[in-house]
């Protein structure tokens, strides 16, 4: 019971919206099946980019950063990232919304004092829970 006195159940609450509307948006583009797997995969890569520890992520940079080649490529993708977010605004601001409640989860899972694996896990369960009543929500109202 300890527990869920410790669960930021705001900051849940706000991932939980934000990813409903991700799932209603995308069930109302009727993508093909395969989309769905690629957006579960790439929920999940955000939610553990977010629990990875800092000294891991700086490991990770460096690997960027050990040649020009690789520089220049990382430069390259990050100029066509950002004329990607400057073409589709829209879509750049939905990411942004999902990528900051993300973040306050994270930042007030780590405050109440949960251990990185379990922040992992309690906001991933409240994303694709998100993402699916998203989904079940747009096929309602929908008929």
């Amino acid at each position: 019971m300890l527990i869920l006195k410790r669960v930021p159940w705001v900051a849940l609450l706000l991932v939980l919206l934000s990813y409903s509307t991700l799932g209603w948006v995308i069930s109302e583009a009727h993508p093909p099946r395969f989309v769905w797997p690629v957006v579960v995969f790439a929920i999940l890569l955000l939610i553990s980019s977010l629990t990875i520890p800092w000294s891991q992520m700086a490991e990770l940079s460096l690997f960027f950063f050990k040649s020009n080649t690789r520089t220049f490529v990382f430069a390259l993708s990050l100029a066509l990232l950002f004329f990607l977010m400057l073409a589709w605004f829209r879509v750049f601001l939905d990411t942004l919304l999902i990528i900051s409640a993300a973040i306050l989860a994270k930042i007030d899972s780590q405050a109440s004092g949960l251990k990185p694996g379990q922040a992992f896990w309690l906001t991933s369960v409240f994303s694709l829970a998100g993402l699916a009543l998203g989904v079940a929500l747009q096929m309602v109202f929908r008929s």
